[in-house]
């Protein structure tokens, strides 16, 4: 098991953990009851911090961290000689959680994506882990939130009886939902990205060669083009550029100063 804390990459604070670690806190949050927020996170959302320090901030306010890309491992590997192994990828932290929720009788809430992925991301779940109890799932509505939209979200979450949330609006909307929802809510919220439509079946999975490359983001822009090219050939040499500026020293890559708590329009 791996937990070495978080570290400075571009400025935005990664954990040092491996699938196991990061399991064990997720569901040590549920069993206390305890509000804990989660993000994995590839380039992009890396990128979406840099570029917007509010967003910066508020990521380096969450609980944990995951490097979900190769790339943001390889990028904790080369400036603090990490020495990570593996990814902890979000559709596999997501399976890795759901698993032991099932042993241990813990009731999950599904929040985001569509009722029709959502209906298929269910019945994917039941098959798979038949002990699991869902407490609820819940479409995203796909605009942003009304004034005290959240406190009526979060009793509907606390009322279901879940003691975890996998979260799946999409990064940056899914990290910003967790943010604003984690004093609300005394369970684990895990903005788990593209896990809903990988296990839903929507999306077809990369092969396991490509991921261990690092080539995902090319897997899903040969599947999504016209909605992924500006984040892939654009973010992608922007991340390289500022690791190889913060390794050489050229870049000090301060991480943002934290969010103020004025309250903050989420989608939802």
């Amino acid at each position: 098991m791996i937990d070495l804390g978080k570290r400075n990459v571009l400025g935005i604070l990664v954990n040092v953990v491996d699938y196991e670690a990061a399991t064990e806190q997720v569901l040590e949050a549920a069993r206390q009851r305890r509000s804990f927020a989660l993000t994995a996170l590839a380039v992009h959302g890396v990128m979406c911090g840099v570029l917007d320090r509010t967003l910066g901030a508020r990521l380096n306010s969450f609980d944990l961290v995951t490097p979900d890309g190769q790339p943001v491992r390889w990028g904790l590997n080369l400036l603090h000689r990490a020495r990570l192994r593996d990814r902890v990828y979000g559709p596999t932290l997501t399976l890795r959680v759901l698993e032991r929720c099932a042993a241990e009788g813990l009731p999950v809430y599904l929040y985001g994506s569509t009722e029709s992925t959502l209906a298929r991301l269910v019945a994917s779940l039941e098959a798979e882990f038949p002990a699991l109890k869902i407490a609820g799932a819940e479409a995203s509505k796909f605009r942003l939130s009304q004034p005290g939209e959240e406190f009526e979200i979060a009793s509907r979450i606390r009322t279901s009886g879940a003691r975890l949330v996998l979260v799946g609006l999409g990064c940056p909307r899914q990290e910003v939902f967790a943010y604003a929802m984690r004093p609300l809510v005394d369970m684990p919220l895990l903005a788990v990205g593209a896990a809903f439509d990988y296990h839903a079946g929507v999306l077809r999975k990369p092969p396991a060669w490509i991921q261990r490359h690092g080539l995902e983001w090319l897997w899903r822009l040969s599947l999504e083009p016209k909605r992924l090219w500006r984040r892939y050939v654009l973010l992608n040499p922007a991340y390289l550029t500022r690791l190889a500026a913060q390794k050489a020293g050229l870049w000090r890559a301060e991480p943002p100063t934290p969010a103020d708590d004025r309250p903050i329009a989420f989608s939802v």
